[in-house]
Formats: structure tokens, C-alpha cells, sequence
């Protein structure tokens, strides 16, 4: 009797009902929701950048510690807490007042940032990362921009994946098949890797949405203002004194203003158009040039903790090939190094000598 193939032709599956290939759509996403966690490079990269940003900016502002978040703040912590009451924020370093409790506080952040980004414990460290990062952003919550909102949600976000799998400790530690705890084949184990894997690919589609709705909200609220509308908009920018760190290069550029149109256009059109070609060949020239406008922005506005917090952002659109792809680059630039290195002299020496025989031999 001749075997059929039970999988549909494509004519076959254009036949059937409209509501049968809206199911037949759900049940594929349904699977690949549950069956394997997705883009775990990705995650990886966020843990590593956002844990070193942090990381950098806790030691960046250690010498004014004090006036930003500890007791000698004008922000003092009853003023936060009287916020607190009307926001509902809440921070770890308005428990006390004490000097000694905020100085340990802050090397418990130092060392939870490192942590985080090094990937011990990750389950673990990314909940007390998060909890760091809050409460640091409502204890100086008036001195936050852009920039720190988005580490916030991001460091939430990150909690749910498994960021940990790649380039971390964790994943040097764990390398049998009972990593993902409970013993394989046992129900628990079955519920624990599901329940795992939906958690961190609805994480990842947020931190996705989160994006698209940044860049887009952006692009749209650009467009209502008359200054982008009509190319003038990165005159003024440039022309601002508090987001001027090198006056030259700036008034360098607004000697151009053709060229500053054009810049300003472009970056409502990449904005305004990301969510739209994230799916399309067109995503990665868009990456690209995100990534020199993240560039400019840190260089002539001065603001490079925000510029290094998109960048990481973005690299969540990247695929996981992408990432392995980098990874088998390393080892081929040191076989390509070692294959350059200078032979030793003994062995050159024996390499040019002729070897002695003995005669009649």
C-alpha cells in the first residue's frame, strides 16, 4: 500500500477555510511559543551590556554618591518618601539614614551589576539587579532621562528570560543535562523547561514591542512638531549650550544647513519606519544606521549612557546565527594569528641542517 504524505501541499492549504489557516497560524506560534526559548544570544547581550552600563555608571558617580542618592541628597529620604506615598515607587535606600547602611547599598549595587553582567546566578542576580536599578531611579528620580526609564524596564524585562544560557558563568558551570533543574525525563523538569521557555519568549516579544513602540512614538511625535517638519529641528539642537560638550564640531556642522535637513529627515523617517521593516531585508541597513545615529548623539549631545542603552537595545533584532557567527570568528582570527607568528630559531635552524646519516647507512 503507497505511503501518503500527510503534510498539506500549498494548494491544499490555500483550499482550506479561512478560519482553519487562522488556526492552523496559532497553533504554529502556539508551538513555537512552548516548544524552545528563541533568541537566547540576544538575551545574553542585553544581560552583558545593561549589566556593564550599570556597572559604569555606579563607578562613574561614586564621588558624588552622596549628593545624588545618599543622606547629604536635598532629595532627603523623607522628601522621596513623601513622593513614594503619591507615586507608589519605592527604594531600598530610604530605609535608613544612616551613612554606613547607604555605603553598604551602594558596593552591594557595584557588586550586583558585576554579577549580573558576569552571569552568576543569574536567576537570582537579575532580581536583585532589578531592585537595584529601581531603587536607585526613584531615589533620584528628578535626575533620570530617557535613558535610565528604559534600563528600568529592561532590567524587568530580563528578569523573565534566560539570559544566562550563553556567555556567562552559569552556562561554564552547567553543562549537564540537569541544568535546567529537576531530573530530565520527570514531570517536574517537563513544567519547569516550558514554563521557562513561554516565560522568556514572551519577555523577549516584550522587549521587542518595547522598542518598536520607543522608536515609533518618537518618529511620530517628531513629525507633529513644525521644527522637524520643515528641517530645522537639529539647528537648534545643536545650538543648545547644556547639549553642546564640543562647541566647535557643533558650530562646524550647523555651518551646513542642507546637510542638517537631510540628517533630520532621515532620523523621523528611520524612526517612524523601523516597526515596519524589522521583517524584511531591510532591517539590518536600518540597524546600521541607528547605530551612527546612537553614535552622533553620544559624540555631539554629549549623552552617551543614553546612546550605549539604545544600542543595546537594538541588538535584540539581531539573530542567533549572528551571534554564533561572531562566535566562530574568534577562533579563526587566532588560527589566522598563530598561523602569522615567527617560527622558532632552534627549529628553524634544524628545519635548514640537513639530517646526519651514518655512512653506507
Amino acid at each position: 500500500m503507497p505511503q501518503t504524505d500527510p503534510t498539506p501541499t500549498p494548494a491544499a492549504a490555500s483550499a482550506r477555510p479561512p478560519a482553519q489557516r487562522v488556526l492552523d497560524r496559532m497553533g504554529a506560534l502556539l508551538s513555537l511559543l512552548v516548544e524552545r526559548p528563541v533568541s537566547l544570544y540576544a538575551a545574553a547581550v542585553l544581560r552583558i551590556g545593561y549589566g556593564l552600563l550599570y556597572l559604569v555608571f555606579l563607578l562613574r558617580e561614586f564621588p558624588h554618591r552622596d549628593e545624588i542618592w545618599g543622606p547629604g541628597s536635598p532629595w532627603t529620604p523623607a522628601l522621596a518618601e513623601q513622593l513614594f506615598d503619591q507615586t507608589g515607587w519605592a527604594s531600598v535606600l530610604t530605609l535608613s539614614d544612616s551613612r554606613a547602611y547607604f555605603e553598604v547599598c551602594y558596593a552591594a549595587a557595584v557588586l550586583t551589576s558585576a554579577l549580573f553582567m558576569l552571569g552568576w546566578r543569574t536567576r537570582a542576580v537579575s532580581v536583585l539587579f532589578a531592585v537595584v536599578v529601581a531603587s536607585f531611579h526613584a531615589r533620584a528620580i528628578f535626575m533620570t532621562d530617557g535613558g535610565d526609564n528604559l534600563i528600568l524596564l529592561m532590567s524587568v524585562y530580563l528578569v523573565f528570560t534566560a539570559c544566562g544560557r550563553h556567555w556567562s558563568l552559569d552556562a561554564h558551570r552547567n553543562r549537564g543535562p540537569a541544568a535546567d533543574g529537576g531530573r530530565p525525563g520527570s514531570r517536574f523538569h517537563d513544567f519547569r523547561r516550558t514554563a521557562g521557555t513561554v516565560l522568556h519568549n514572551c519577555a523577549m516579544l516584550v522587549i521587542a514591542a518595547q522598542v518598536c513602540f520607543l522608536y515609533g512614538s518618537a518618529g511620530l511625535y517628531k513629525v507633529q512638531g513644525s521644527s522637524w517638519s520643515n528641517g530645522t529641528a537639529l539647528h537648534y539642537v545643536l545650538n543648545l549650550e547644556l547639549f553642546r560638550p564640543w562647541p566647535a564640531l557643533s558650530l562646524m556642522l550647523d555651518e551646513h544647513p542642507v546637510v542638517i535637513a537631510i540628517a533630520g529627515y532621515l532620523t523621523v523617517l528611520l524612526q517612524v519606519a523601523f516597526p515596519f521593516v524589522l521583517f524584511g531585508r531591510l532591517k539590518y541597513p536600518v540597524l546600521t544606521m541607528l547605530l551612527g545615529l546612537h553614535v552622533a548623539i553620544a559624540v555631539l549631545l554629549g549623552l552617551p549612557l543614553f546612546s550605549a542603552v539604545m544600542i543595546v537595545a537594538d541588538a535584540v533584532f539581531l539573530p542567533d546565527r549572528f551571534y554564533r557567527s561572531l562566535g566562530r570568528l574568534r577562533p579563526r582570527t587566532l588560527r589566522a594569528a598563530g598561523s602569522g607568528k615567527r617560527p622558532d630559531p632552534a627549529r628553524r635552524q634544524s628545519a635548514l641542517v640537513p639530517a646526519q646519516t651514518h655512512p653506507g647507512g
